[in-house]
């Protein structure tokens, strides 16, 4: 399924088409099917069972069908448009980011399929970013309605991937542990394609199949912290302790495994490595690089200045990769999208600073709710926005990042990866 690019030695009149391609074969090394074979587990005495959810479940369940050589069966949700043909394993869409009905269909289904297992049984369980809004089982006094105010409130505060996921574990009857809990006592073997910095393995989709060390209290201090207007009855479940969720000395997750087959750090070494066959030499600046959008921006403007204009701390011709998830507070009237808000901070810092040019996109195709992976900037970015009446200061406060490159035509449309190890940013300095 995965195809490894390639690069013509670099000249500064392929620079745009250089960091497609580093782009290109970063998502290329985050494909499923790359890795997936080296985790398997020994086959049961009784059944075997695949559930899953996220950007990548699809494309694992596909992998896994190909390796697997015994009976299969099982169900995965995945995003609309991220389907991919398998035989034996269904493949369900439903909404992303904020749940729909079709979520909550899907994931009783799911839980059905894991009902009645014995200790001879394995359940694998395919796991990627996504899976958070995908598996949607409000907890025992909520409602999908809730569910769906509180991720929208989420998505639009500025919160950290790690902060939504603790607030979404311990609204859910499926996250946090409770989807191992419902496979008991039948082994759960968990594979992971990573999109959280640091590679926390419960922190991806809210870890539906491991143990969650954090509490109700920590959940309720991030709602405070981001000033987050609560739905009466969340307010009240996040007071009681009916909804922690599963701890890591639980005796019903004894004997379960789970492996990260695919992580951020792959696909920047994967980048990096092309770079440096191009002739351009490649920093790695960091895999779970966070904060306000706009802010590493003007960080990441400030390293470059010093590259371009000083020599320090990199030669010249090079290129600074990082990852991570950035994040967007929405105020204006904008699409959103971390990406290309990164980006166009990053144009208005750098002021057409020549040589320099940068791409930013989400490795699974998506950059928040739009229909593009992410965009482009050039020395020339703010000079054609001028020559057709675009204002870049206006389009970043209106969170119109989306807006401002598609105009300008610097706008990068993948489509679903199918696949999901969050952003990537590389910024050529020539």
């Amino acid at each position: 399924m995965s195809q490894t690019p390639t690069a013509a030695p670099f000249d500064a009149s392929n620079a745009s088409a250089l960091l497609r391609t580093l782009f290109d074969t970063a998502i290329a090394a985050a494909q499923p099917d790359v890795r997936l074979a080296e985790h398997m587990p020994h086959r049961p005495r009784g059944r075997t069972i695949v559930v899953g959810a996220g950007k990548a479940s699809a494309a694992m369940a596909h992998a896994l069908e190909t390796s697997w050589d015994g009976p299969l069966e099982g169900l995965v949700i995945v995003p609309y448009g991220h389907d991919v043909d398998c035989a034996r394993i269904e493949v369900v869409q439903a909404a992303h980011p904020v749940p729909d009905e079709n979520g909550v269909q899907a994931t009783r289904r799911l839980r059905e399929r894991v009902q009645g297992l014995t200790e001879d049984d394995l359940v694998i369980a395919l796991i990627s970013g996504g899976g958070s809004a995908l598996l949607v089982e409000p907890a025992a006094s909520l409602t999908l309605a809730d569910k769906q105010a509180v991720n929208q409130a989420l998505l639009a505060s500025g919160a950290s991937i790690t902060d939504m996921n603790c607030v979404r574990r311990h609204l859910s009857g499926i996250k946090g542990g409770r989807l191992a809990i419902a496979c008991h006592p039948a082994r759960v073997h968990t594979l992971l394609v990573s999109d959280v910095p640091g590679d926390i393995a419960w922190d991806i989709a809210s870890g539906p199949t491991l143990a969650d060390p954090t509490t109700r209290a920590d959940a309720l201090a991030i709602c405070t912290r981001y000033g987050l207007t609560l739905p009466d009855a969340v307010r009240a479940w996040l007071a009681g302790d009916a909804c922690e969720s599963v701890k890591p000395d639980d005796p019903r997750l004894a004997g379960h495994t789970s492996h990260i087959i695919v992580s951020p750090q792959r696909s920047l070494d994967s980048a990096a490595a092309l770079a440096r066959a191009s002739g351009v030499e490649a920093h790695i600046l960091g895999d779970g690089i966070e904060g306000e959008a706009r802010d590493v921006a003007s960080v990441m403007a400030g390293i470059t200045r010093q590259v371009a204009l000083q020599g320090q701390p990199f030669a010249r011709p090079c290129v600074l990769i990082s990852g991570g998830e950035t994040t967007v507070t929405v105020k204006g009237r904008g699409r959103g999208g971390r990406n290309v808000e990164f980006l166009l901070a990053l144009a208005i810092a750098l002021d057409g600073l020549p040589g320099v040019h940068a791409l930013a996109g989400d490795t699974d195709g998506i950059d928040g709710i739009d229909v593009y992976a992410g965009a482009r900037i050039d020395p020339t970015t703010l000079s054609r926005a001028a020559a057709m009446g675009l204002n870049p200061r206006e389009a970043l406060n209106d969170n119109d990042a989306h807006g401002f490159f598609e105009r300008l035509g610097d706008s990068i449309r993948t489509g679903p990866t199918r696949t999901n190890v969050n952003d990537f940013r590389a910024i050529l300095i020539g």
